[in-house]
């Protein structure tokens, strides 16, 4: 069995996350095997549409952190860190409709967001994670898809989402019982691959170009924040949710740290 599992027919392709007992977690092969999926629907003459979906309860449930305790470091191994995914790279001139059949937090919500268009179940959950996995990168999820300040700082902070509420707040094109999630998919691709291709191609670098981003500015300054705080907590947070215990933080190497936060920006340092 493949944890990536991939059809091709009439121009479509559906690349489908395939490790329902671990939630379709991202692990080392899972990362492996999406990035040669996505490098050959990009390097296919006949693949024009793609349908990104999951099997089981899950579209992603993000970091395989069991995995991550097992490595004693967070983040993706050096082999996958240093593969070509167009997909994650936003470098595909060809449309890609995620099916959200389930969870998608952390990791999996970057994956949805990616997306062109988006058909979810109802009653998905949505989750960006970083703030519970002493991580900081949920703030970008608000200016790439032009959220409120408010529901921006919400989804910052961990806060869970119902496809329900999504929907409202703009990030689902659609919204599906789960015996039509597939069905409404297909029917988006057909409409898109009865595109002229000039059309359909040029449409989405448009499109695209039209997303929020992140200033140079303010990534600067996430990054000096990415590493502010006790460096240990990323490790603690994973090994508590694999024994599902309550995590033991040590919260600062150095207390004073706390007060050098709001001054990082000011400073430039």
């Amino acid at each position: 069995m493949s944890f990536v599992e991939v059809e091709r027919n009439d121009g479509l392709m559906v690349v489908r996350l395939n490790r329902p007992e671990r939630m379709n977690s991202l692990g080392t092969e899972m990362r492996n095997l999406l990035a040669d999926a996505w490098c050959e629907f990009r390097d296919s003459k006949d693949l024009e549409v793609a349908i990104f979906t999951g099997a089981g309860r899950a579209f992603c449930a993000g970091e395989d952190m069991k995995e991550s305790v097992e490595k004693g470091r967070v983040g993706s191994s050096t082999e996958s860190a240093q593969r070509e995914n167009p997909y994650n790279d936003g470098t595909l001139d060809k449309p890609v409709i995620v099916a959200i059949n389930g969870f998608a937090m952390g990791g999996g919500f970057m994956l949805t967001e990616r997306a062109d268009l988006r058909v979810a179940v109802r009653g998905a959950t949505f989750q960006s994670s970083e703030a519970k996995r002493w991580l900081l990168g949920g703030h970008s999820h608000g200016v790439a898809n032009n959220l409120p300040h408010a529901i921006a700082t919400e989804v910052a902070f961990a806060f869970r989402f119902t496809a329900e509420r999504m929907y409202e707040l703009g990030y689902l094109n659609r919204l599906t019982d789960a015996d039509q999630l597939m069905p409404v998919a297909r029917e988006m691709a057909a409409h898109l691959l009865s595109l002229p291709p000039a059309s359909r191609v040029n449409t989405l670098h448009m499109t695209r170009a039209m997303r929020g981003r992140v200033s140079d500015e303010l990534e600067a300054y996430a990054k000096l924040l990415h590493n502010h705080g006790a460096l240990s907590d990323r490790v603690e947070s994973r090994k508590a949710f694999a024994e599902k215990r309550k995590p033991n933080w040590k919260g600062w190497e150095n207390p004073g740290d706390r007060e050098r936060t709001p001054k990082f920006r000011a400073a430039g340092k």
